[in-house]
């Protein structure tokens, strides 16, 4: 027997839903091939059949919250053992078939429990347990039990059982009632999105958040894409966009301010090294930031190409744990979406994250004289605990110099 287990899940990831089973108990599998889908926190993450064989059984079901190293499952090994989970299966729905008709047998069940077990510290009996754990409920979920000492027992978990088909009405009442007043919908939120209303919430209340604001004249950046990208393009397959010119920008200032690429862990400052840029993805599911690493050490054309590559994954839904995990800065754009403004929010453990806008032609002060100018407004949110404010605005300054004047970049200046 070989069991189904949840494969390690990545950095900050404790656990995953069970999203869907894509193989049923008794059913034939092959080497690697696919038996179910977790939804964790970031991405959907398949968990593929190790060996070859049958699905004996299956220990969690779909909508349960699972961690890293659970049994989801047993297979039974070998082409030969295909008959035995047939044959085994029906035993194994056995007792929900005999469900209605066990609770007399309440009076019975109630002797093992009390035996020697529950004087060790186990609260129930090992039927009341295995019952439990079958169903996939809980003894506070059953209530107070008619064995010993109020312990639960076998019968006991039989009666609740056969209680739920009558419980929901109160419940979808309310629900039905609200629905039908206003013709909403009442949908469950993914686990993704619970995770980013979770993580943003976190954010709010754990950093000391603050948010520094600059605007940017983009007609250098605007003239010089003009002239290159199309040898650009033609050289390195890849359009030269306004993405990778921020990407460099922010690289040379979070070298000259190393407190805004930092962490903080407990009582310490973890200082990077390294820019591991993160770049916020809209996908289908939500929000994703996928993780340019070492963005320090590329050019325009290997970022380019990088935050295509996971542009086209995030559509696809293809990211892995690997690509969104290890950012140390994020970088977002909300002028995608025709944003003129915004407050960008912090991706703990981060300390900074900066937000690009809409460019737009405004009349702006030149030399004396009123010129219309393609402006954009920039914004640094910023942890207060471990930035202070003069470095999160000279921060803010270096980023429009470089987009202001792309020679800089160039010169590394």
């Amino acid at each position: 027997m070989t069991e189904i287990v949840v494969p390690p899940l990545g950095e900050s990831v404790s656990s995953a839903t069970i999203a869907r089973w894509l193989k049923k108990a008794g059913e034939q599998v092959a080497v690697d091939e696919p038996l179910v889908e977790l939804e964790t926190d970031k991405v959907t993450v398949e968990v593929n059949a190790s060996v070859a064989g049958v699905i004996e059984s299956i220990a969690a079901e779909e909508g349960a919250e699972v961690g890293p190293g659970a049994v989801l499952g047993v297979i039974a090994e070998g082409g030969t053992a295909a008959a035995k989970p047939a044959a085994g299966t029906p035993s194994k729905p056995a007792p929900a078939p005999a469900a209605p008709a066990q609770p007399k047998a309440e009076a019975p069940q109630a002797a093992p429990g009390p035996v020697s077990r529950p004087a060790e510290g186990a609260s129930h009996g090992p039927a009341a347990n295995k019952a439990m754990a079958d169903a996939g409920v809980t003894a506070d979920q059953v209530g107070s039990g008619t064995g010993k000492d109020g312990r639960v027992t076998k019968g006991d978990v039989l009666a609740f059982l056969a209680k739920p088909a009558a419980a929901p009405a109160p419940a979808a009442a309310p629900k039905a009632a609200r629905a039908l007043d206003s013709g909403e919908e009442r949908v469950k939120m993914t686990r993704l999105r619970q995770t980013i209303a979770r993580r943003l919430k976190e954010a709010q209340n754990t950093a000391a958040m603050l948010t520094t604001f600059n605007e940017v004249d983009m007609g250098a950046a605007m003239a010089l894409r003009t002239e290159y990208k199309e040898a650009f393009e033609k050289k390195h397959g890849v359009k030269l966009g306004f993405m990778s010119f921020f990407v460099k920008a922010c690289v040379a200032a979070l070298k000259e301010f190393p407190a805004v690429n930092a962490e903080i862990d407990g009582d310490e400052i973890i200082y990077k090294h390294a820019v591991h840029m993160g770049i916020a993805v809209g996908g289908p599911s939500g929000l994703v930031v996928p993780v340019v690493r070492n963005a320090d050490q590329m050019g325009f054309a290997e970022i380019e190409k990088t935050i295509g590559s996971y542009g086209r994954k995030a559509r696809d839904g293809a990211l892995k744990l690997d690509d969104l995990t290890g950012g140390s800065f994020t970088i977002t754009n909300g002028g995608i979406y025709g944003s003129l403004m915004s407050t960008p929010i912090l991706n703990p453990p981060q300390s900074g994250i900066l937000g690009m806008h809409k460019i737009q032609d405004r009349p702006m002060a030149v030399g004396g004289k009123v010129e219309i100018r393609p402006m954009m407004y920039i914004a640094l949110s910023y942890d207060h605990r471990i930035v202070d404010g003069k470095e999160a605005v000279s921060f803010l300054v270096r980023v429009k110099e470089s987009i202001e004047d792309p020679r800089r970049l160039m010169l590394d200046l």
